[in-house]
């Protein structure tokens, strides 16, 4: 069990490449013995944003504050405080700050990240049935 304000966690820029202006807290992770998830909050500062990537695990989020745009290859979706966010895993994204104060956002993650997905040329009839027919 753990218990503690945000702000008592150590809050550590976010060296990956790409990253501008970019912080996290990890509020909750695998050293606080959480089986599945993490649970992070990424601070960004006015003109800031995250690495633009993707992966094979998708996101959950929660806007606390502040307003952004999620970049996606379908352009830029806008976004405020108390807006949730699903990112699908493989979605090209990256979180901007578009507004004059601090963005802060809490983003879910497991710990267990899926394999990469593998395109497989399978025969349909192989087991005697196509499309459960």
């Amino acid at each position: 069990m753990k218990l503690k304000h945000y702000s008592e966690v150590i809050l550590e820029e976010v060296t990956m490449e790409g990253a501008k202006k970019t912080k996290i807290r990890w509020l909750i992770s695998e050293k606080d013995k959480a089986p599945n998830f993490a649970m992070r909050m990424f601070e960004v500062a006015p003109g800031g944003f995250t690495p633009y990537h993707s992966h094979s695990w998708e996101h959950e989020n929660f806007i606390v504050e502040g307003t952004g745009a999620l970049v996606t290859e379908d352009g830029e979706l806008p976004f405020k405080s108390g807006d949730v966010i699903f990112v699908d895993p493989f979605m090209k994204h990256n979180y901007k700050n578009t507004g004059d104060t601090t963005l802060k956002f809490l983003c879910l993650i497991p710990h267990k990240k899926p394999a990469k997905q593998v395109k497989k040329n399978v025969n349909p009839f192989a087991s005697g049935k196509a499309n459960n027919c």
